[in-house]
């Protein structure tokens, strides 16, 4: 079992099971709602249990995505994709998970976006969208 919260602990989630692939996401997009960039990990959405939903605030950013955040605090937490039936995951962030990941980066995306203040240098594959 892997837990995690926003940072003021209105918002926490469970995920039942082992934690998938991670990846970070340097889109413009991702940049400005974390501030960084976004690394996170896809989980099954039956996998997921999320506890505060009545502080948990979803920002449509396209016609394909929500961003989950908090609405106390503004953590950003969940990327959500729109379209349920294509994709049956979830994405969380991975610095709002409380218990250890025992996982590591797998690949970098949107790097063609990234800002121009950071070098990627962990010899991960670097995907320009």
């Amino acid at each position: 079992m892997h837990r995690g919260s926003c940072l003021c602990g209105a918002i926490s989630f469970e995920v039942e099971g082992d934690l998938g692939m991670a990846d970070a996401c340097h889109c413009q997009q991702c940049r400005k709602w974390t501030g960084h960039f976004l690394a996170s990990v896809d989980v099954p959405r039956k996998m997921v249990t999320i506890n505060g939903q009545a502080d948990l605030n979803w920002y449509h950013s396209s016609g394909k995505v929500r961003r989950g955040f908090c609405a106390k605090c503004g953590s950003s937490i969940f990327f959500d994709p729109t379209d349920q039936q294509k994709h049956n995951w979830l994405a969380i962030a991975l610095g709002a998970f409380d218990t250890t990941t025992q996982i590591q980066l797998h690949k970098h995306i949107f790097v063609a976006e990234k800002g121009d203040y950071y070098s990627i240098a962990d010899g991960l594959p670097q995907n320009p969208y």
